[in-house]
């Protein structure tokens, strides 16, 4: 790797934003991770000491030598550009240091040095609920994960997740849906988005919240950091809720973190033939609370904190209780054999056949009818379930 000797001086020269240049530089020195940083500016608070270190100073401090390197050679002008990112519009960043650093991530054992913002920097502050899920959920994992985010944002709770498909997406849409706030924590420079397909809602997220990352521009999708970005998705708020999780989920490692963290962990139950709900169910037997409603979230948060809500919960029933079991049937007394003997769960054809004892092509005709009409959903290799 080499590095041009544009020197400290003629970078500071040059620079409008000298307050986070340092630190800016640090968050690309090679060898240098959080725990590493967190453990240098403990010994040396101003990370401009560190690059005004002597060499065996730096030896000292016992940094490695491609650090070193880094450190005495910076390229001041990459530097330079994210400073110019940082000038636009809805850019932010803060240190560790920093007035603006959400108090609450503060406190977890290992928060991140730096954190990119893009959005509005108050809603970090904000109340706010995690939540979490499977990246391929079913079609009522999806529903339930966007009702919940919608009455929890009625609620006045900000929804923090991770901007990936399925679960999160959900969520994010859900709090918007409401007139909410979101806040999408992402394992990527703020100059990317992925996946590429949720580009249009990171830039929804950022008119109706903000987007926030520990990694430097430029950063790509690299697998080990999906992870360690979860540890912020949990401290930054009071609890994680978990809607459809397999038992190996990156799910279950954030909500692993949630508990470490002091955080409360929610999970909702699902049936015991769906591979989606095995992982809250670990979740419940290790002492997660289980969940129905979004009241039951805010019964437990609520009390830690009574002032942090301006308006008491909402005493509606959550869109999530409320199955589509009211209002006149459409159709007649087949039909309506057909959709009782269809549960959440997918069900196969074959088994609808034993339930019902009506023919295959007779329930692949009425199967139709009901997915156009909304009562059902088709789950493409398992078949079919009811629809909230």
């Amino acid at each position: 790797m080499s590095y041009q000797h544009w020197s400290v001086d003629d970078f500071t020269e040059q620079s409008h934003l000298n307050k986070h240049a340092y630190w800016l530089a640090l968050s690309r020195a090679p060898q240098l991770g959080g725990a590493r940083l967190r453990a240098l500016l403990s010994e040396c608070p101003d990370p401009r000491s560190i690059f005004e270190a002597p060499p065996h100073r730096l030896i000292e401090m016992g940094l490695p030598e491609e650090t070193r390197k880094y450190i005495s050679a910076c390229d001041w002008s990459i530097v330079s550009e994210d400073e110019t990112w940082l000038k636009q519009p809805d850019h932010h960043l803060f240190t560790l240091t920093d007035t603006g650093y959400p108090a609450r991530l503060s406190e977890i054992p290992d928060p991140p040095p730096l954190l990119f913002v893009r959005g509005d920097p108050k809603i970090l502050t904000h109340p706010q609920i995690a939540m979490v899920g499977s990246r391929n959920p079913t079609p009522t994992g999806r529903e339930i994960a966007f009702a919940f985010a919608k009455e929890l944002a009625h609620m006045g709770f900000v929804i923090t997740s991770g901007l990936a498909t399925g679960i999160d997406g959900a969520a994010h849409r859900g709090a918007m849906a409401a007139g909410g706030r979101t806040i999408a924590v992402v394992g990527t420079g703020l100059d990317r988005v992925y996946p590429a397909r949720h580009r249009d809602l990171a830039l929804e997220v950022v008119e109706n919240g903000a987007c926030i990352s520990e990694f430097p521009l430029g950063t790509p999708p690299l697998a080990a950091n999906f992870p360690r970005r979860n540890r912020i998705i949990s401290g930054l708020g009071l609890g994680v809720l978990v809607v459809e999780a397999t038992t190996r989920s990156g799910s279950l490692i954030t909500a692993r973190l949630a508990a470490e963290q002091g955080r409360e962990v929610f999970a909702i139950p699902g049936s015991i033939h769906n591979p989606l709900a095995r992982g809250c169910h670990v979740l419940l037997r290790q002492g997660a609370k289980l969940v129905e409603s979004a009241s039951d979230i805010l019964e437990e948060i609520g009390p830690q904190d009574p002032d942090l809500f301006s308006l008491e919960a909402t005493t509606e029933k959550s869109d999530v209780a409320n199955a589509n079991t009211a209002g006149d049937f459409p159709f007649d007394a087949q039909y309506k054999l057909l959709l009782d003997n269809l549960g959440f769960e997918p069900t196969l054809v074959d088994v609808l056949c034993e339930r019902t004892g009506l023919t295959v092509e007779v329930i692949s005709s009425m199967l139709l009818t009901l997915e156009l009409h909304g009562y059902i959903s088709s789950v493409p290799g398992r078949g079919y379930s009811r629809v909230r």
